[in-house]
Parts: C-alpha cells; structure tokens; sequence
C-alpha cells in the first residue's frame, strides 16, 4: 500500500487538522509553515496540500515548489482565488458544506437584527435612551427572500428562513426542481423584501448585483452578501444606501479588507462584518471532517 504525503500547516489554528487527518491509514502528514517561500526536499515530494484554516491565500507561492502535486485543499467554500493558480491536472477541492451552520446562522441573525433596528437600538443604548416609540421595527413572518446560489449554504438559509414564517425562492446558474435560473433574476426581484447572495465567485457572478439589479429591488428591501465582495458593485451599492432606497448587511465587501475612510463606513442602513459569519468555535473541525472524506476520495481513486 502507498503512503502518499500531504503538507499540513504547523499553525495552531490546524493543530486540530493533524488529529482528524491522521486517521488517514494512507495519509503521510508532514507540517509546513504558510508564511515562508521555500519547502524542504522532502516536503517538495508532497502530492496533497492542505491550505491553513486562516488566511489560506499565503500557501499559493509555494505551488510551483510542489512538483507531484495531485490535489489542493481548501478549508473555505470558495476555491475562486485559486482557481487560476492551481494547474489543471491538480484536483481543487474546497470545504463545502462544513460553513453552511455557522454562514446561516449569519444570515438570520444579521436579517434580524436589521428587521428589528437592533443598531438604531444600540445606539440609543449607548446615550442612555429609553427609546420607546421612537424607532421603527418589522417582522420576518411572511417577508419573502431571493436567494441567490442554491448550495449547502443558500439552501439551509432557505430552511432556517421557512421557521420563522419567511417563504425563500432559490436561484442558482441552470435551473433544477426548486431552483429557477440565474437568467431568471431580474424578473423574480419584485416582491422580494430581501435578497440573500451565498454564490460563489465565478465570472458569471463578478459585478451580478450592479446598478440594475439594486436599483431593481423593492423600496426598503434588504441585501445580504456573504458570498465574495465582487459579486455586488460598492460603488452602485453606496449610492442606494445613500439614498436610504434599501439597506445592506455586508459579511464580504470589495475591497477587503475594507480600508478606513472608505465611503461604505458612513452609509446608512448598512450592518457591516469584518469576513468572520464562519468564524465560531468547532468551524475548523468541520472544514477537517470535510477535507478528511474528500482525501479519502482521493487516496481510493489512486489504489
């Protein structure tokens, strides 16, 4: 039987990887540090390579260091930032599936917390105002949200939205039972008081959410991306937003990370998130759990 090595990063934050991956019976696990630009000889034999739980773009430069490279795997759901930079001979694989709790529940809590003016709440808090009647909130029950990508994220937002009396209409690239198509998405706008983007990024969604499409959507509804930054235009977002037209709930945003004095900080009705919906305890083991089925995979298709 073939021990095939893959590199795994020595950062604490993987320390839980090298537990779930050493279950591996063909797995040979060897640490490498994804803030350096060089491997060692032996790490250079790699045939799998395990992106870190934080800040995995780092490990990119070492790419050509790697030449029986066979797979890369990615602890986000999105592999787009690495897509033009893997060969096509290597086989991409990201975590999918491992983020949609903690992603979700994102999304619920961030609609909300807009719904029911929790930051207008909080702010009358911070000056020490009983703000009764003074403020305007609303309900979730019987609100309808577009939903745009129809994954392990988008589809349990979808689940999560229907127990709190919220209807959701899913869109992904081609249709399907359930599901209508991205050609479709202009049309289904009207009548949707939220709008959720879970899509990966790919060139049929960079720029999708653009000045159309948000000048398309309903007077009051709200925006949710926690998809990638690019998918939605600031610049046509910050001129809604300052229309007070719509309101925003932003996990990604582009550029990223955000840079201060950026015209986005100031918008009205916008709840902002520094890229962290995944960011919750046990998050990391589930990324692993995940990697570990799809290198198992791997290692039965090379027997």
């Amino acid at each position: 039987m073939r021990l095939v090595k893959a590199l795994i990063s020595n950062e604490t934050d993987d320390e839980i990887g090298f537990e779930v991956l050493g279950s591996l019976s063909r797995l040979e696990l060897a640490t490498y540090d994804p803030g350096v630009a060089e491997l060692s000889q032996e790490q250079q034999q790699a045939e799998v390579l395990i992106a870190p739980y934080r800040s995995s773009l780092r490990p990119i430069r070492l790419l050509p260091l790697l030449p029986k490279l066979r797979m890369v795997q990615l602890l986000s759901a999105g592999v787009d930032e690495w897509a033009s930079r893997v060969p096509t001979t290597v086989n991409l694989v990201g975590a999918r599936g491992a983020h949609a709790g903690p992603v979700s529940e994102w999304v619920l809590s961030a609609i909300l917390a807009q719904l029911r003016a929790w930051p207008t709440l909080v702010r009358f808090q911070d000056q020490g105002i009983w703000a009764h009647r003074r403020f305007e909130a609303d309900t979730l029950q019987g609100k309808k949200a577009l939903i745009v990508g129809a994954g392990s994220i988008g589809t349990l937002v979808a689940h999560r939205l229907a127990a709190f009396g919220a209807t959701a209409t899913l869109v992904a690239k081609n249709a399907r039972p359930g599901v209508y198509s991205s050609d479709d998405l202009l049309s289904l706008l009207s009548g949707h008081q939220i709008v959720v983007v879970c899509a990966p990024l790919t060139t049929e969604t960079d720029g999708l959410i653009d000045a159309k499409f948000l000048a398309a959507m309903d007077d009051g509804a709200l925006l949710v991306n926690v998809g990638r930054g690019r998918i939605v235009d600031t610049n046509a977002l910050v001129d809604e937003l300052n229309r007070e037209r719509i309101r925003a709930a932003l996990d990604v945003t582009e550029p990223e990370p955000l840079p201060e004095g950026h015209p986005l900080w100031q918008c009205p009705g916008l709840l902002l998130s520094p890229h962290s919906a995944r960011t919750v305890p046990g998050t990391n083991r589930l990324c692993y759990e995940v990697a570990a089925r799809h290198i198992e995979e791997f290692l039965s298709s090379e027997s």
